[in-house]
């Protein structure tokens, strides 16, 4: 049923709305990071929708992570998951053609295939690998491909860069469950702060990237 509770991480003590609090207000971080992407996009890339989307989709992570950490239900777990997604998917086709220029056809082709490999990885691993962030494995191996692939660029270092963070990140979220006695207010708060940065970075990578020469195909 979309209305059973879930109790996923240290915090939460019970199925009431507010036992998550730090879990619930360090979601603040996204909508921080929303602004702080969004000035930079005034700034430089006022034309940019596709930036501007993505810094829209922030706002949703922010808004749809707070419902879950508040309500914490089935169904309120999918307001948190898609927007991820959403951003996931879509920053890497903004990636395959801004980076790297790849035609509509070869982008396609490529979320396809990442699409098939991150159901894969989620059937191999087996249940409750680091406590659940596996499925974030495959959007790190994109990240630390696309950055070695343009290491030698601003932009392929930003993305490495990002990638360290949310390696940080992931393992803040993975070790929640086993600190819980030695720290009852968990990890995952980290989890939120640093995922914040990396989706600020990510952005920033995007907006500041050299735009394509009027002579480039």
């Amino acid at each position: 049923m979309w209305t059973t509770p879930v109790d996923l991480y240290c915090e939460r003590t019970d199925a009431s709305f507010w036992s998550e609090p730090l879990n619930a207000l360090t979601n603040a971080a996204f909508l921080i990071a929303a602004y702080a992407a969004f000035r930079i996009w005034q700034d430089r890339a006022r034309q940019d929708r596709p930036v501007l989307l993505l810094i829209g989709v922030v706002v949703l992570i922010g808004l749809g992570s707070f419902a879950f950490h508040t309500l914490a239900t089935r169904g309120a777990v999918l307001l948190d998951v898609i927007p991820i997604a959403v951003f996931i998917y879509g920053y890497l086709a903004l990636a395959l053609r801004r980076f790297f220029r790849l035609p509509l056809l070869w982008v396609a082709f490529v979320l396809v295939g990442f699409a098939g490999a991150s159901v894969l990885m989620g059937r191999l691993l087996p249940a409750g690998f680091l406590n659940g962030s596996g499925s974030y494995l495959p959007a790190l191996a994109a990240m630390v491909v696309v950055g070695l692939l343009l290491h030698a660029s601003d932009t392929g270092r930003r993305v490495l860069v990002a990638a360290l963070v949310f390696s940080a990140s992931i393992a803040l979220r993975a070790m929640d469950h086993d600190l819980c006695e030695a720290f009852p207010i968990g990890t995952h708060i980290g989890w939120h702060c640093l995922n914040a940065i990396v989706l600020f970075l990510l952005l920033r990578a995007a907006i500041l990237h050299p735009p394509m020469r009027a002579t480039e195909p």
